[in-house]
């Protein structure tokens, strides 16, 4: 242990996940300083242990930054910590699973299929309710001075036209993106997940459970 001041900046990420249930420093944070040794060693450092046999819902554990500064300085008192990532995160221990490739094809197919007839059943509903097949017969009239025979140009480019901007908004087909810019169900989720971990550390802050300093 050095009796010489020395800096340690540490970045800790508001939600991490884990696959072993020994939780170490460098699992969820990052840290750069003066002493390259006490870095190495503090990256091995336990920083908490989810039980052996968990229910579910006790494999998320909520910790505060306070804490890590404490257990850190426990071992180097000495040291001068600075704090650049999260006052409080998440912690999420996710079991080494192994599913069979058949069942992951089985629940990709099922959730293709629901996916499709559920937005098929979407449009054909949203089509309904405000009657395109009335709009396009009036439209028609109204531009071309005669009765719509039933398909006709305005059908063939609404049927073009709605894929088409369906994969221009979402910004996304197949593997491959249309711009660098993140799609807006990617936005959607980060926003998602950004609420889960606020609601995790206040409900964990109310009932006493997170890992804090006394």
């Amino acid at each position: 242990m050095s009796s010489q001041q020395t800096s340690l900046y540490i970045k800790i990420e508001k939600n991490s996940v884990v696959r072993d249930r020994n939780v170490r420093l460098s699992d969820v944070a990052r840290m750069t300083g003066t002493d390259e040794a006490m870095i190495r060693q503090l990256k091995q450092m336990k920083i908490y242990s989810f039980p052996q046999k968990a229910k579910k819902t006790e494999y998320v554990q909520v910790m505060t930054s306070l804490k890590i500064i404490e257990m850190i300085q426990a071992q180097y008192p000495n040291v001068n910590i600075t704090n650049e990532g999260e006052a409080d995160f998440v912690i999420e221990y996710e079991p080494k699973l192994q599913p069979g490739k058949a069942s992951e094809v089985i629940k990709t197919s099922i959730l293709c299929i629901l996916i499709f007839f559920g937005a098929a059943f979407t449009i054909m509903a949203f089509n309904n309710d405000i009657s395109v097949t009335e709009l396009f017969q009036k439209l028609y009239y109204q531009v071309m001075g005669k009765e719509s025979s039933g398909i006709t140009e305005l059908e063939i480019c609404y049927s073009i036209g709605l894929p088409i901007g369906v994969i221009i908004f979402f910004n996304h087909f197949g593997n491959s993106k249309i711009t660098n810019d993140p799609t807006p169900i990617q936005v959607e989720m980060r926003k998602y997940e950004k609420d889960v971990d606020d609601t995790y550390i206040a409900n964990c802050g109310r009932g006493g459970k997170t890992i804090d300093v006394d």
